[in-house]
């Protein structure tokens, strides 16, 4: 088949040196019609060897208090210190911003999460190392995550208990849901959903928390045994 460079059915990009045309592919999907993929002359293999890492998400999930933020910044700067590339997606600040529109009804938690495994996706693709941390308390919005990314999704659960969450209460936020100021407040009066097939669980040992250096260090460990912080030998 023949190609001219006015063919609107594919585009010509530059792959490792050479000219290659790409067939553009329409999309329906979703609400969106008449839109089309395009593609990039910079691929992942090319962003791995670069960053000298693979892309992934650690997706930190949990109760209010369990922890999350204190591990994700504990990981990233662990990771920083290494020379590996990650950026944090917290859940309250993402909905300062992106989600800010959504509330906590069962519906707009989902879209919540949704977005933010959309906006993790692409940090993946890029090559950095997201480290997602957000209560996500149901299991079919945090395994639709993991759909987008088979390859590289990275389920940690904080595992602590509703009392140490509850004792510690870092926002307040628990005091006001017993006290009814607070509705549909995970743990309370909206269930939390634990992971049954998480890669990392994380959770006292007698009775007493691992520091955040102890859990950073389980999770690099687990990232470093899989290759995530590896490029490639040649």
């Amino acid at each position: 088949m023949k190609l001219s460079f006015s063919d609107p059915t594919h585009i010509w990009i530059w792959i490792r040196g050479e000219l290659k045309t790409r067939e553009l592919k329409m999309s329906t999907m979703g609400n969106s019609t008449n839109i089309f993929w395009q593609e990039s002359p910079v691929g992942k293999l090319e962003r791995r060897k670069l960053l000298n890492q693979k892309g992934c998400v650690v997706w930190i999930t949990g109760l209010s208090g369990s922890g999350k933020s204190t591990l994700a910044c504990s990981l990233s700067w662990e990771l920083h210190t290494r020379g590996k590339l990650s950026y944090i997606l917290d859940g309250d600040n993402v909905r300062h911003g992106l989600n800010k529109d959504l509330g906590f009804k069962a519906e707009d938690r989902t879209e919540n999460i949704r977005r933010v495994g959309e906006v993790a996706k692409l940090f993946a693709d890029a090559g950095l190392i997201c480290i997602a941390s957000l209560i996500s308390p149901y299991g079919k919005d945090r395994d639709a995550c993991r759909a987008m990314l088979p390859d590289a999704f990275i389920e940690v659960f904080m595992n602590m208990p509703l009392a140490l969450c509850e004792e510690r209460d870092p926002k307040g936020l628990y005091k006001l849901a017993r006290a009814g100021k607070i509705k549909g407040f995970t743990g309370i009066d909206d269930p939390y959903e634990p992971p049954l097939n998480c890669e990392i669980e994380l959770n006292q040992k007698d009775g007493v928390c691992p520091t955040p250096s102890a859990m950073a260090g389980e999770v690099i460990t687990y990232l470093e045994d899989k290759g995530y912080l590896q490029g490639f030998s040649s």
